[in-house]
């Protein structure tokens, strides 16, 4: 799976958020720290929903691009 990430520059490092995963974030002191931990962030993040939605009536659609 693909996910578009934004990198959020600052004196500090590099924050990184997932438009299409609300609230899923991570940061990191170079690019690729950045980009290693918010791939943790996002199988945390699609483990947490997929418990949460054990025992609801689940669907996928596709979407044409």
């Amino acid at each position: 799976m693909k996910y578009t990430v934004i990198l959020h520059r600052t004196e500090e490092g590099i924050s990184v958020s997932v438009p299409g995963l609300p609230g899923c974030w991570s940061e990191g002191d170079t690019d690729a720290e950045a980009i290693e931990n918010i791939q943790d962030a996002i199988q945390e993040y699609l483990a947490a929903v997929k418990e949460m939605s054990r025992g609801q009536e689940v669907r996928e659609v596709d979407i044409a691009a």
